[in-house]
């Protein structure tokens, strides 16, 4: 390959392997943006996986497979407003629970099927085609990065849809604001006569099952293939810090879920490029693949800080009640 190729594969690995991020951060974002705090992604979106892949298998559908991971994502979420709307249970503690529970889930469900029973990708012709790249005309064309950014499945261009639908949506919509309200301020909310409850329930069902989605891309991003470790490796804890990087706005987390992707796909790709550059980057090859798989969790570390930092100097979009249990009747 080409010094070009290696770096139009290299702009394409980090859009491909990480949009799940993207879902990810996306999906916690609108639950937090109704005062919730959601712990569970993680779980959330293992969920998602399992039951996405094996229902869009067993039906031979991409589009049976999206819809069951993110009803089975919304599920999640409608559990997790049960325990903390309804129920008044501690967020943090249920949301916690909930990954414990998710991932069990995930394990059970997978470890139950696997075998000669494990549906695999090559056996769902018409999964593994919709999964395939889709060159975007004229777009796809453009030297070294149109390959790299506008040749991806049809998941990756559905998630930059859903941050740019919900940006607008929370930013433009009447029920956009209402929901801000209710993050920000629920008892004035309720008091002008919007249905806190009702709020939070449907948006964190709604954020839970983008959730979701993240889950059945990465499935499919590893074709498939159950063994001990979970699909999601992580990506779910590093989503909900892309909520703070992206200052719990969906359009920010496009970039931010493009900057984690640079750090994370360096695992991936760091020897090609060392090859392709042996003058300016031939000292990649010398870092221990260790330090590649803490990278994302370190710059997941310093990023938490950062925005801590930035937060103090009263320009975060945190919601005012995010994480506290709203009792209507101390109004």
């Amino acid at each position: 390959m080409d010094k070009l190729g290696v770096i139009t594969a290299f702009i394409h690995s980090i859009v491909a392997i990480n949009i799940p991020l993207l879902y990810g951060t996306v999906g916690e974002i609108v639950v937090e943006k109704s005062g919730s705090l959601n712990l569970g992604v993680e779980g959330t979106m293992a969920v998602g996986a399992i039951f996405g892949y094996i229902c869009g298998c067993l039906a031979n559908s991409l589009g049976v497979g999206i819809l069951a991971a993110f009803l089975t994502g919304a599920l999640c979420g409608l559990l997790f407003a049960l325990l903390t709307v309804t129920l008044q249970a501690n967020q943090n503690i249920t949301g916690l629970t909930l990954t414990t529970f998710g991932l069990g889930i995930y394990f059970f469900v997978g470890n139950s099927l696997k075998g000669p029973d494990w549906p695999t990708l090559n056996n769902a012709v018409n999964v593994k085609n919709g999964f395939a790249d889709l060159s975007i005309p004229l777009l796809s064309k453009i030297p070294v990065i149109g390959k790299g950014l506008f040749s991806h499945n049809i998941l990756v261009y559905l998630g930059i849809i859903i941050a740019v639908a919900l940006w607008w949506y929370l930013k433009h919509t009447t029920l956009g604001l209402k929901l801000r309200s209710v993050g920000e301020n629920p008892a004035a909310a309720d008091s002008v006569g919007i249905n806190v409850k009702l709020m939070k329930y449907v948006h964190i069902c709604l954020g839970s099952g983008i959730m979701g989605l993240g889950g059945y891309y990465m499935a499919l991003l590893m074709s498939g293939s159950f063994n001990s470790a979970c699909w999601i490796n992580g990506y779910g804890w590093i989503a909900v810090a892309l909520v703070i990087f992206a200052n719990w706005n969906p359009s920010l987390a496009i970039a931010g879920t493009f900057v984690f992707g640079f750090f994370n796909t360096l695992r991936v790709s760091g020897s090609s490029l060392a090859k392709a550059f042996p003058a300016l980057l031939g000292w990649l090859d010398k870092i221990p693949v260790q330090l590649y798989q803490a990278l994302p969790f370190i710059i997941t570390a310093i990023v938490l800080v950062v925005t801590s930092i930035r937060n103090k100097r009263g320009s975060s979009g945190l919601p005012a009640a995010l994480g506290t249990n709203y009792y209507r009747e101390d109004r």
